[in-house]
């Protein structure tokens, strides 16, 4: 049975804001205990940002709460209830093995969502057990960490603890429960959920609340749903660009997946290409490409759209004004994020200013990666260093061509070559968390109980930038690539 006792000394300072919306939003569930939880992996640098006690964290109990077993002072542990459209199909869904232990609140007084996926079933499980394994857990680790190493709004990951049970998914695996920590866990999914099974005052109870925590300068705007919809649709833009510009897939954006805060959310079926491919897919299930590479700007501003029809009935009470409101402000995402886009792609190629041959320029060369299976990350990076290796692209007449007329383009600008060169550093990672050598680092960690494997690895992620001789053994490609490769949802 949950214990519940005070956990001062930890530095828990837990509120649950959430807890006062309506109660159709949510319910309130005790977690499941495990028989044996132990940690096995522990973000000091982020336990510390948020103002916890790491030594307190780590012991015995401290690693009970980051299991479920016990509750700390000021949580109201609950299961989020939303809705959303899984590959275009619309569904009641909501947390079915994830709980909200509170919102931990720093010193710095900004509020971060505490919860813990995989700590078993609740009313939302649709006949799941509720449970995690390990391998999906640590994998959720390494991504969001590295994601937020290059500078990508995400959920971040505080701990994995083994819960001491074996799951039943395709074989018995190890179970574990990761503490993900979040700017909210609010999604289009959840507007979804209160505007087909609520009121029109249940969709402005939780618009209010969104603009009180997440966007507080809108509350005083004459239509601050409207505006509320124009910095959801913002923050939607800069991410999905950031996704791009490093070669990102997120495998499964639903609606449930779509955070109002901009933030990336679940790295189940998620991985970094390789060879660049607008097409490339990893999911597993994703047996149309709805969710390639090429087809995630379109589907944020489909998911938008969604988000916006649930808004309608707070635009205006005349519909047709409304609607006419919402198309306007839908209209202004491909804008947004090609202005991002864009910007990014100049400054991966050390372009400070804008000209309008930009665009070719940029297009020319993802033709030529595309057409030569050149690999994205690395490309920029040799750039980067002016290293052009012996490839089938950098050895192409068009590629020099191309390169006559990058080098051009740099001469035509007021800064500097080491201006130029610092711009790329900055734009263009050394490495990401390729994803052969993530897979090896939970083969390690999972059949061996080896986690030293994944600790380096997620060392030299932390650094992406850095472009130090340290991290060349992990820019290397392997022979074969992507095609084979294939990612899963991790229930």
């Amino acid at each position: 049975m949950t214990e519940e006792k005070p956990m001062l000394e930890t530095g828990w300072n837990l509120d649950n804001s959430y807890a006062r919306l309506p109660k159709s939003f949510f319910t309130k569930i005790t977690p499941n205990a495990v028989p044996s939880p132990e940690l096995v992996i522990f973000n000091d640098t982020l336990a510390t940002n948020l103002g916890l006690n790491n030594v307190e964290l780590k012991s015995k109990d401290g690693v009970a709460v980051l299991a479920g077993n016990s509750i700390p002072e000021g949580s109201i542990p609950l299961a989020q209830a939303y809705a959303g459209h899984q590959f275009g199909n619309f569904n009641m869904l909501g947390d079915g093995r994830a709980l909200l232990i509170g919102e931990q609140i720093p010193p710095s007084g900004d509020r971060f969502d505490i919860q813990l996926k995989g700590s078993g079933p609740t009313p939302y499980s649709r006949n799941g057990d509720g449970r995690a394994a390990l391998g999906p857990m640590l994998r959720e680790y390494i991504i969001s960490e590295a994601m937020h190493a290059l500078g990508i709004p995400t959920t971040r990951s505080l701990a994995v603890v083994t819960t001491g049970e074996s799951i039943i998914r395709e074989t018995e695996l190890p179970g574990a429960i990761l503490t993900r920590v979040a700017a909210s866990h609010l999604r289009v999914g959840t507007f979804q959920y209160a505007a087909n099974f609520g009121t029109i005052e249940d969709v402005r109870t939780l618009a209010d609340y969104t603009i009180e925590r997440h966007y507080p300068h809108i509350a005083d705007d004459e239509n601050r749903y409207l505006s509320l919809l124009q910095e959801v649709i913002k923050r939607q833009a800069e991410l999905i660009a950031k996704w791009q510009l490093v070669g990102f897939i997120h495998g499964v954006m639903n609606t449930d997946n779509m955070t109002i805060s901009g933030e990336t959310i679940d790295y189940g079926p998620c991985a970094f290409m390789d060879a660049y491919n607008p097409a490339t897919v990893f999911s597993s299930i994703d047996y149309q490409g709805r969710y390639a590479y090429g087809n995630q700007p379109y589907i944020g501003g489909w998911n938008l759209a969604r988000f916006a029809e649930t808004l309608l009935p707070l635009l205006d009470d005349d519909q047709n004004e409304a609607i006419k409101m919402a198309t306007e402000a839908i209209g202004e995402f491909n804008k947004f994020y090609h202005e991002n886009w864009y910007a990014g792609m100049r400054a991966k190629l050390g372009i400070f200013n804008e000209e309008k041959e930009d665009e070719k320029l940029i297009e020319d060369l993802l033709n030529m990666m595309q057409n030569h299976s050149a690999d994205y990350t690395n490309t920029f990076r040799a750039l980067t260093l002016d290293k052009l290796e012996e490839t089938a692209l950098f050895n192409s007449e068009e590629f020099k061509l191309w390169n006559e007329l990058w080098q051009a383009r740099l001469k035509r600008q007021q800064e500097s070559k080491d201006d130029t060169l610092q711009l790329m550093r900055n734009s263009n990672p050394a490495i990401i968390p390729r994803n052969h050598r993530v897979e090896v680092a939970l083969e390690s960690a999972v059949e061996n109980g080896d986690y030293s494997v994944m600790e380096k690895l997620l060392e030299v992620l932390s650094k992406p930038y850095a472009h130090t001789q340290e991290q060349m053994d992990f820019c290397t490609v392997p022979a074969e690539i992507d095609q084979s490769y294939r990612t899963y949802c991790g229930t």
